[in-house]
């Protein structure tokens, strides 16, 4: 028998100063936070519902930011335009802006370390 999976639950990115990573989150890229509990508490948690998928920030003893670690791929309607917000927000560029035959894309860094693409798919 093999395990049937039915979606990605969620995706999330350890943080070590929550309040600080809801700033970026919120204040920055503009989520909407869905769910927050635990604040100031040994474990704290937030999910932010992007169309049938949710991103989360999470932090929990012995849980450990990494720009090596998995990263989300957030796919935006004008790529130039939030590259530039990006930009004037001074959020660290980790790569690019780059583009490939398929798509635009950037990495850019929370503020514990964490990779986050901005991406554009290109028609077709």
């Amino acid at each position: 028998m093999s395990i049937q999976f039915k979606e990605i639950a969620f995706s999330c990115y350890a943080v070590t100063d929550f309040a600080r990573a809801r700033k970026f989150y919120e204040g920055i890229l503009g989520l909407k936070p869905s769910i927050i509990f635990g604040e100031g508490g040994p474990m704290q948690w937030g999910e932010y519902d992007i169309a049938g998928g949710t991103l989360s920030i999470g932090s929990a003893p012995g849980w450990k930011p990494s720009p090596d670690g998995c990263t989300v791929a957030l796919e935006v309607v004008d790529f130039d335009a939030a590259v530039k917000h990006l930009q004037e927000k001074g959020v660290t560029f980790r790569m690019g802006p780059i583009e490939t035959p398929g798509c635009h894309m950037a990495s850019v860094l929370d503020p514990d370390g964490n990779s986050i693409m901005i991406h554009q798919r290109k028609a077709g």
